[in-house]
């Protein structure tokens, strides 16, 4: 029978043993060079925007940053009656790499897929509407795919801070972009370990055209079943992730400075409602992936156990308090000074751990140094977040976000009920396929 001793040093090594392991990987990990004398250029990438809008600052500050590294032309698709505001922006500002479609309801999926028939070229990229792109983006992207046996590629990604931000919102924006910089870590340091990241982020992303064209791949796109209850219509990044893992298709992270794309976070309360979103999109995503596809445990196994397993055993809370317990049982009948001095190592390890995947933003910002304790509490209270995320997977709503929950019947619907709300969408967005 194991003693508490023995249950403590497996419990802190299972909970810690990712975090060592990972910082090595992502000191080690070297983004794919741009090759001397490249295949694929420019030229050889459309970038499709799926946008609720077709007009405003935030829209247009995004494609002229686009337009900057000389794509083949930019695709916007977006909804309804916003097509004629978007072709009117287009015509007034003489933008002829850009073209404009639309579809009837708000949803990414739909959107995507009507843009895709329409690319006239080998690389399609997605964006989202609210990213800045560097000029230098476009060779990092696209050197991966010199080697056919990649079908996507993914960048680092980094908060565009506020200017002149109050107190709420710097506090916001600081929890925002560690989100980011935590998933810059993980991606990167899986990535060189095993080739596996948790997802190719839909923020900025880069595919080859012949993957999305195939018909399986339609099919798959716009009919994906959760647990067999639900049409999901939610979770396009998360689903093409998986379909070019089973499908044998290799993936990279261009993890660098000139790789690295600028975007939005709430920095308002709305920022809960973001993760919880991501919360339940990660939930639905892994379990699939660990228990449905499976293929994970065999071809990413570093990335299974660092990524992938901690949306079911990471609660920071729960680990941290038991721990402490075992660690206190484990010391009762050591000397008074000796079971203090190992509890503040102890406790000094669970708050450095808290933040060395971090230093890259305090060594930006030193200043955030000082908001420490707020992500820690945050960290903490995130587990709350994704209790609740657990409990609720049949919930696809934003929440944050003004126009994007018109549509959210759509999202996820009972497949009992597919033949009556649904059919029309898959049956619409393969016949764009044809067309």
């Amino acid at each position: 029978m194991f003693s508490c001793h023995h249950v403590f040093i497996t419990l802190f090594l299972y909970r810690y043993l990712r975090l060592a392991v990972n910082l090595l990987g992502f000191c080690m990990h070297r983004p794919i060079p741009i090759p001397g004398s490249p295949r694929l250029t420019s030229q050889n990438v459309t970038v499709v925007i799926p946008s609720l809008h077709g007009d405003g600052g935030e829209l247009w500050d995004t494609i002229r940053s686009i337009l900057a590294t000389e794509p083949y032309e930019i695709i916007l698709v977006t909804v309804g009656a916003q097509e004629r505001h978007a072709k009117h922006v287009v015509k007034e500002l003489n933008l002829s790499k850009v073209r404009i479609y639309s579809v009837s309801q708000p949803n990414k999926r739909r959107q995507m897929v009507r843009a895709i028939p329409e690319v006239q070229t080998d690389i399609t990229i997605f964006a989202d509407d609210d990213v800045t792109w560097p000029s230098t983006l476009l060779p990092w992207m696209l050197a991966p795919l010199e080697d056919k046996r990649y079908g996507g590629v993914g960048t680092n990604q980094r908060l565009r801070r506020a200017e002149s931000p109050n107190l709420q919102q710097r506090v916001w924006g600081y929890l925002g972009a560690l989100y980011l910089e935590r998933r810059n870590f993980d991606c990167a340091s899986c990535m060189f370990i095993d080739g596996g990241l948790p997802c190719l982020s839909g923020r900025t992303v880069a595919y080859r055209t012949s993957i999305l064209r195939d018909p399986a791949f339609t099919y798959g796109f716009t009919h994906e079943e959760w647990l067999g209850q639900y049409q999901l219509n939610a979770d396009d990044d998360n689903f093409i992730t998986r379909w070019l893992i089973t499908h044998g298709q290799k993936i990279s992270y261009q993890h660098h400075k000139q790789a690295e794309v600028l975007t939005t976070l709430e920095d308002n309360p709305k920022f809960l409602k973001q993760c919880l979103r991501w919360s339940r999109s990660n939930w639905r995503s892994n379990i699939t992936s660990m228990f449905c596809d499976r293929h994970i445990w065999t071809h990413q196994p570093w990335s299974t156990y660092a990524v992938y397993l901690t949306t079911v055993s990471h609660w920071a809370f729960i680990w941290d308090l038991l721990l402490i317990y075992l660690y206190l049982d484990v010391a009762r009948s050591w000397q008074s000074d000796s079971r203090d001095l190992g509890l503040a190592m102890l406790a000094g390890w669970m708050v450095s751990s808290k933040f060395l995947k971090l230093l890259g933003h305090y060594i930006r910002y030193p200043g955030d140094f000082l908001l420490l304790p707020v992500s820690i509490v945050f960290g903490y209270f995130h587990g709350f977040i994704k209790g609740y995320a657990m409990l609720s997977l049949n919930v696809t709503a934003w929440g944050s976000r003004e126009g994007a929950d018109d549509d959210d019947a759509y999202r996820m619907i009972r497949v009992s009920q597919k033949h009556q709300e649904a059919t029309d969408f898959g049956n619409s967005a393969c016949y764009s396929y044809t067309q």
